[in-house]
C-alpha cells in the first residue's frame, strides 16, 4: 500500500483585517473545498494508516518509537552505546520521569494518528461515491483509531477520549480530560466492532489494508488484556475458523523476509518501504539501530542479557537466530564475521546490509502465532489446559523446530501440564516467539510480572510498581494540569 504523508488545512485559519494590506489568497484547502470526491476520502484515509509509519524529523511510532517503551523499557533489551539520547538510555533503565521526550513523542503521534481519523470519519460522509466504499473508508479509520487508543490505554492508563476534529483555535476547547480506562475500553470495542464489517481480503494493490479478521484479532488481544476469557476466546476462534485462510508460514524466517511481506501469517502489519518519504529516519530505523556493521561497536538496540534471553533457546529452535545475529556473513569479504553480543535480527534486510536506511521490512502489529498463543492462554485461564490448547500452543512449537505444523511430534509437543505449569509454559513461548515486536512489556504488565522479571535483569532493578504505566507528559499537563492528573510514582 502507498505511503503519502498528507497535511490538513482544516478551519485553522486567522481572519486579520488591515486597512494598509490586502492578500487574497491564490489557494486555501478547507473542509470544504477538500472533501468533494472519493479520491479524497481514499486519501484521507492513507493519511490515517500513514500515521503509523510515517513522522518526518522523527522515527516513526511503529518504525521505532514505541519500540522504547514496549520492548527496551522491559526485559529483554537495553540501549547500546550508540544510544545517545539520554531520555532513550532512562527509559532502559526504567529511571525515566515524566519529562521523557520518548513519551511525548508516542503521545503526539498516537494522537496526531487519531485526529487524522476523526477528520475522515467526520468528513468522508459528504463525499460524493459508492456508500459501500465510503463505510469502508470509515470503517478503516476506526480501526486505526482503535488500535491507537488500545496503545495509548496500555501506555497510560485513562487517557482523553476525542473522537472528532478541532473546529475552535479556544485553548479552553481544546482541552479534553482523562476519561477512565472502562471508558476507553468500551471506544476502543465500539471501534473495533464496527471493522469488523470490512472486507475480509483485499486486491494486491490494496495489500496491508485492515480487514475483519484483523479486527477481530486486535479484539482478541483487546479482551485477553482484561481478562475476559470468554470473549478472547470467541474472538479468537472466529479469526481461526472464520475462511480467512490465516496460517502459520511454515518456517519462521519468512514472517520477516520482505518478499513475503503480507502472507498467510499477517494479520496486520504496519507497511514500510525503502527509504520511504525521501526521509529514512521517519520510516523504519530498526536496521540502522540494530547493525552497525561489521564491527565490534555496540548498536543503539541491544539485548540486555545474553544468558537470561539468547542463550535460553534450546538447540534446534529457529528463533534464536531469526531473532538474534551472533555471526553473520559480511558479503564483502566473504568471511563469517562473529559479533562480540548477538545483536538484534528481526528486521535487517540481509541482501542490504550497506544501506541501513533503506529497510523495507513491515511490523508484524498482529500475526496468526499470536492468536493461537493468546487462544491458548485463555483456555487455561477458564479451566486449565485442554487438547485443543495443547494443539495450539504446539503448534508454535513445532514451526519453531522446523517441524511438521500439525503432526504431533512427542520430541517438541508438550503434555501432562496443569493449569499453572501450562502458564508457565504460554508465558515461556511469548518471550521467544515475539522478540522486538512490542509485546513484551504489554505482556509483563497483563500477567502481574512486570517487576518481578525485569529486575532478573541488573542493569534494570530501578524498576518499581510505578513502571506498570508511563507518566502523562509533564507538556500536556503544563496545559490542563486538572484534568489530566499524574500517574502514581511519577
Amino acid at each position: 500500500m502507498k505511503k503519502i504523508l498528507i497535511t490538513f488545512l482544516l478551519s485553522a485559519g486567522l481572519l486579520v483585517s488591515c486597512t494598509e494590506l490586502e492578500v487574497t489568497p491564490a489557494s486555501f484547502v478547507t473542509e470544504d473545498n477538500y472533501f468533494i470526491t472519493q479520491d479524497d476520502a481514499v486519501a484521507s484515509v492513507t493519511a490515517v494508516y500513514a500515521s503509523l509509519s510515517l513522522d518526518p524529523g522523527e522515527q516513526s511510532l511503529f518504525g521505532r518509537n514505541l519500540y522504547f517503551l514496549t520492548d527496551m523499557a522491559s526485559d529483554y533489551a537495553a540501549a547500546g552505546v550508540s544510544a545517545t539520547n539520554p531520555q532513550v538510555r532512562a527509559l532502559s533503565s526504567l529511571t525515566h520521569d515524566a519529562t521523557s521526550d520518548r513519551v511525548q513523542v508516542a503521545w503526539r503521534q498516537i494522537y496526531a494518528g487519531v485526529n487524522r481519523a476523526n477528520v475522515a470519519i467526520d468528513n468522508i460522509p459528504k463525499v460524493s461515491g459508492s456508500e459501500v466504499i465510503k463505510t469502508r473508508l470509515i470503517n478503516e479509520a476506526k480501526f486505526i483509531r482503535g488500535l491507537l487508543y488500545f496503545q495509548a490505554v496500555r501506555l497510560w492508563g485513562g487517557v482523553p477520549i476525542v473522537l472528532h476534529e478541532a473546529t475552535s483555535i479556544n485553548l479552553g476547547d481544546l482541552k479534553t480530560n482523562r476519561a477512565t480506562v472502562d471508558e476507553v475500553y468500551a471506544q476502543i470495542i465500539k471501534d473495533l466492532t464496527d471493522a469488523e464489517s470490512l472486507p475480509a481480503t483485499y486486491s494486491a494493490a490494496d495489500a496491508g489494508r485492515a480487514t475483519s479478521g484483523a479486527a477481530k484479532a486486535i479484539l482478541a488481544k483487546v479482551y485477553i488484556t482484561r481478562k475476559d476469557w470468554p470473549n478472547t476466546i470467541l474472538k479468537a476462534r472466529e479469526v481461526i475458523n472464520g475462511g480467512y485462510g490465516y496460517a502459520l508460514f511454515e518456517d519462521f524466517q519468512d514472517i520477516f523476509t520482505k518478499t513475503k511481506k503480507n502472507g498467510k501469517e499477517h494479520i496486520f502489519s504496519v507497511q514500510f518501504e525503502p527509504n520511504q518519504a525521501g526521509n529514512g529516519s521517519s520510516g523504519s530505523t530498526f536496521q540502522a539501530t540494530s547493525f552497525t556493521g561489521f564491527t565490534a561497536t555496540e548498536p543503539a538496540d541491544i539485548i540486555s542479557d545474553v544468558a537470561l534471553f539468547y542463550d535460553i533457546y534450546a538447540a534446534g529452535d529457529k528463533r534464536r537466530d531469526v531473532s538474534y545475529a551472533k555471526q553473520l556473513l559480511n558479503p564483502t569479504t566473504g568471511t563469517l564475521y562473529t559479533f562480540p553480543k548477538p545483536i538484534f535480527k528481526k528486521y535487517l534486510d540481509l541482501t542490504n546490509l550497506a544501506t541501513p536506511s533503506n529497510v523495507a521490512i513491515n511490523f508484524p502489529v498482529i500475526r496468526y502465532a499470536d492468536i493461537l498463543l493468546s487462544l491458548a492462554e485463555a483456555i487455561n485461564e477458564q479451566g486449565g489446559p485442554t487438547p485443543e490448547a495443547y494443539e495450539l500452543i504446539n503448534q508454535v512449537r513445532r514451526r519453531a523446530f522446523g517441524k511438521a505444523i500439525t503432526t504431533p511430534d512427542v520430541t517438541i509437543d508438550l503434555i501432562g501440564l496443569n493449569q499453572t505449569t501450562f502458564r508457565a509454559a504460554i508465558q515461556e513461548e511469548r518471550k521467544k516467539e515475539f522478540v522486538q515486536e512490542g509485546q513484551r512489556w504489554f505482556d509483563l504488565v497483563r500477567w502481574g510480572t512486570l517487576v518481578t522479571e525485569v529486575k532478573k535483569v541488573t542493569a534494570k532493578n530501578s524498576v518499581s510498581e510505578r513502571n506498570n504505566l508511563y507518566p502523562i507528559p509533564q507538556s500536556e499537563r503544563n496545559i490542563n494540569p486538572d484534568g489530566l492528573p499524574q500517574n502514581p510514582g511519577y
